[in-house]
């Protein structure tokens, strides 16, 4: 992983951004809604915490004798620790869920309650993904030793069977995460320098990531193997199966909206440069899916929008699909690509297409074939 410090062009048509900002700054003023969360978003965070924390609670009250029940209790609390992480930390994290700063840092320290970190997530997310979409050994998304994301990786013999098998590792990343990716990051965070970018001290952090990731495994697990009248492995195997069922959905939110046909992949040259300006890198590497979908988007805080949330990630999601149509037509207008999938299914189809070509080596072998057709026309 190199550390980050990648030129964007800021000649490559620094105008769509400044247009698009307008406009979009426009909507808002015309309409006199706040960019921040509203009552449909309020209502949305009660209902995703008490999703996750009414059957917790019931877990720690010790009324639930049966493995079932039990079982029904863990299955809930996925589809909240999903809901929270999607829809509610993840704006908060961003600043986009209120202009109150103390209400963002609240919301977004939820994650370590759900079995994350919100230093190393955010610095994750939002430095390195945001910043550098797509862009190899700067986007730590695509750094794998496992999958093959980018067709700037070295290609391993392993790989030629990852798109069967990659779903089965995705529902391993939420449990990974909680219990090694944390730790990782903040050591290798700290060796580059990030920590230091952020005002943060390493030794302070890694003594509030022992503290949480303790007081998470007490609450989730250990009171429930020591307190509910069943088997330790059934409370451990339903405590995996939560974690497995959000790594799924998790992994299948983001994936097709990076890691799929139509977007382009890149790595910088040897002056640390990229060929777009910033706006338009983000335009390119990203794509949306199933925007026609109400009840989907609510669900998983409006990531359907990926276009949008990556261009304006300091506005709430709730406004995502409105601005979708500004965002569109000026887009349209400048001649730069607005990738967007009908359906989750087809989105989900083309990443695990492009994972299948990484995989087996297709995919390099037409970038050659185009390669070879563009230096003849030359």
């Amino acid at each position: 992983m190199s550390y980050p410090g990648v030129k964007f062009n800021n000649k490559d048509r620094p105008e769509f951004y400044k247009e698009l900002n307008r406009r979009v700054n426009i909507y808002f003023k015309e309409k006199n809604l706040s960019k921040h969360a509203n009552l449909d978003m309020k209502i949305k965070t009660v209902f995703m915490i008490s999703l996750y924390f009414i059957p917790l609670f019931i877990l720690l009250s010790g009324t639930l004798t049966t493995f079932w029940p039990i079982f029904v209790a863990y299955m809930t609390m996925s589809l909240g620790m999903t809901g929270i992480g999607l829809a509610i930390m993840h704006d908060a994290n961003h600043g986009s869920y209120s202009s109150n700063r103390k209400v963002n840092h609240a919301l977004g320290y939820l994650i370590n309650l759900i079995g994350g970190y919100h230093v190393t997530w955010k610095i994750q997310h939002n430095v390195l993904h945001h910043t550098f979409t797509n862009i190899h050994e700067h986007d730590e998304d695509l750094d794998q030793n496992v999958m093959r994301f980018s067709p700037n990786q070295k290609r391993k013999a392993i790989f030629k069977y990852q798109a069967y098998y990659c779903t089965l590792f995705y529902g391993l990343l939420s449990i990974f995460r909680f219990a090694v990716k944390d730790l990782q990051q903040l050591l290798r965070y700290n060796r580059m320098g990030l920590l230091k970018d952020q005002g943060l001290s390493f030794h302070a952090r890694l003594v509030e990531l022992i503290l949480v990731k303790s007081f998470y495994i007490t609450v989730t697990l250990i009171i429930p193997m020591v307190i509910l009248p069943i088997a330790g492995w059934q409370v451990f195997l339903s405590f995996f199966i939560m974690h497995y069922i959000s790594g799924l959905i998790f992994a299948y939110v983001f994936q097709p909206a990076h890691i799929l046909e139509e977007v382009d992949f890149y790595k910088v040259d040897k002056k640390g440069s990229i060929e777009n300006n910033w706006a338009i890198h983000e335009m390119r590497t990203t794509s949306n899916y199933a925007n026609g979908s109400t009840f989907f988007a609510w669900f998983i805080g409006g990531l359907n929008h990926q276009v949008e949330h990556h261009l304006f990630p300091h506005i709430c999601h709730v406004h995502y699909k409105k601005i979708s149509k500004i965002v569109k037509a000026t887009a349209e207008q400048y001649n730069i690509p607005y990738h967007s999938h009908k359906t989750f299914l087809g989105a989900v189809i083309s990443h695990l297409t492009l994972m299948n070509q990484l995989g087996t080596g297709e995919y390099d072998r037409k970038l050659k074939e185009k390669q070879s057709k563009l230096k003849l026309t030359e």
